[in-house]
């Protein structure tokens, strides 16, 4: 598959990502846990209650769809924060994965443009063999669209786990990663899909 294909076809990467099974079962894991924990005080069971949830659904889905490594990215997802809220013993630290994670993305995207090799036109090339120096400019659009997301999602996120504010962290935990980066994903298909719009006639 070219950049062509990938532009006229949006929904394929989302959907090859696991759609809205896999965005849903993120979302509905950090909703559990912060409810499971206001309801007990008890970080493990919240844990427990949020991994649950996600076990139950990735199973149906493999049973019904046999789409298995979407079901394991959901599974991955929850695992990873339920252990280290686990293992720690603080609640606010369910949501710490997320934190690292945009603290993360705001240095490598922000260091790919730095270097002058934009992240997305990488990703791209590589996967889809597109190396079209036109698309260069939009390149370094998307990557900063991308970077936008995730330097404000840690200035948002990094005070509040700091701070120890779990309600309000939750919150813009969930909503600051996969449904954020998916309105990332398709500013950037606008912004490539412009390519090969004609020109108007001036």
């Amino acid at each position: 598959m070219n950049l062509a294909a990938l532009i006229a076809k949006p929904s394929s990467l989302f959907a090859a990502m696991g759609g809205w099974h896999t965005l849903g079962e993120v979302i509905a894991s950090r909703a559990l846990f912060l409810i499971a924990y206001l309801l007990t005080g008890r970080v493990l069971t919240a844990a427990l209650v949020a991994a649950g949830g996600v076990v139950i659904s990735a199973l149906v889905r493999v049973f019904a769809d046999r789409r298995y490594w979407q079901a394991a990215l959901s599974l991955v997802t929850v695992a990873v924060s339920a252990s280290v809220a686990g293992g720690t013993g603080h609640s606010v630290d369910f949501y710490l994965p997320g934190v690292v994670t945009n603290v993360a993305g705001a240095a490598v995207f922000g260091g790919s443009l730095l270097l002058r090799r934009p992240l997305i036109g990488v990703v791209l090339a590589r996967t889809h063999g597109e190396r079209d120096r036109a698309h260069g400019r939009r390149y370094e659009l998307c990557t900063a669209v991308f970077l936008a997301k995730f330097c404000f999602a840690t200035a948002v996120l990094l005070p509040l786990y700091l701070t120890g504010r779990l309600v309000a962290l939750g919150i813009a935990e969930t909503l600051l990663t996969l449904p954020a980066l998916g309105v990332c994903g398709y500013l950037s298909w606008r912004i490539l899909r412009t390519h090969d719009q004609p020109a108007r006639c001036v």
